[in-house]
């Protein structure tokens, strides 16, 4: 690692300023967990490091009924986990949280941190998008609001200006009769990333289904809807068969990347499996079709 200043803004406005000064000789540190091991590795060498851990502004969790849930930048996964009040109103975002990388990444990773990383193999992304989250961006010209889907622009590339941060989440309410399920899968027991991940949020009544908001991350670029999937389930009595027959439109319809951790067809097979066992669990038709 290489030698760096070390600075600590007061407010947004400050740190934002430090990053339009600086440019692309700075890096910004919330939980610091990706960017201490890119900087070890010399995959980043910045010259600056501007820390968030001082704006109380960009921390605490709140909900209103009206307006939804509130998380600010620098909550850790472990604070989302435990949140009574995201596992009151937003159950399968606690769980989720709860299962993010190891120990260590929950106590000290941010879900700020996380979502400007844009790791494609990580669980926030797709779960918040399926909830319909967006993003807030700060910067010293004012504040802008995005969708998580108009957030995330590709491979490890966010929309991000280079004076903006993000300063919190926002989760709308949830509707009456919703209710959802993520899903991971790992190649092993001791991988701590998701080769294929499902998120899906829905209104139902029993085993019909009203609406839905179906999301595959880890196995593509970026984590995204399933519209023509959604649409199938739209309206049905959701069965086994429906289920498989809805995750082989999710399977056909994603663009899967390919590396080290496997292989394309793997992954569109892999996020054909999950989307199978995801559905057919949320509506209780375990098994397989007949």
């Amino acid at each position: 690692m290489r030698d760096f200043d070390f600075l600590q803004p007061a407010t947004v406005a400050e740190a934002s300023r430090m990053l339009a000064d600086l440019v692309d000789e700075v890096r910004v540190m919330a939980g610091g967990t990706a960017l201490m091991l890119a900087m070890r590795q010399r995959m980043v060498t910045p010259t600056h490091i501007v820390s968030v851990a001082k704006l109380e502004a960009l921390r605490g969790i709140s909900f209103d009924p009206k307006h939804g849930l509130r998380i600010g930048a620098l909550c850790k996964h472990s604070d989302v986990a435990r949140s009574e009040i995201v596992q009151k109103h937003y159950p399968v975002l606690a769980a989720m949280a709860a299962q993010v990388a190891n120990p260590q990444v929950r106590n000290q990773g941010t879900l700020g941190g996380n979502l400007c990383y844009a790791d494609p193999a990580t669980d926030p992304p797709g779960c918040l998008m399926a909830h319909g989250a967006q993003v807030v961006l700060g910067s010293a010209r004012g504040e802008r609001v995005l969708a998580v889907e108009e957030f995330l622009v590709d491979y490890y590339v966010t929309a991000l200006e280079p004076d903006e941060l993000v300063t919190e989440i926002r989760v709308p309410a949830p509707v009456p009769d919703s209710s959802g399920h993520y899903t991971r899968f790992l190649r092993t027991a001791a991988e701590h990333r998701p080769l294929a991940s499902v998120s899906l949020v829905t209104r139902r009544d029993g085993a019909l289904c009203r609406e839905a908001r179906l999301v595959v991350g880890a196995s593509v670029a970026v984590p995204h809807r399933l519209a023509r999937a959604e649409d199938f389930l739209r309206g049905k009595q959701v069965t086994r068969e429906v289920a498989a027959e809805a995750a082989a439109i999710v399977a056909e319809d994603i663009t899967p990347i390919s590396d080290i951790r496997g292989s394309a067809d793997y992954r569109r097979d892999m996020v054909r499996v999950v989307a199978r066992r995801t559905i057919a669990g949320l509506f209780g038709v375990e098994g397989e079709p007949a």
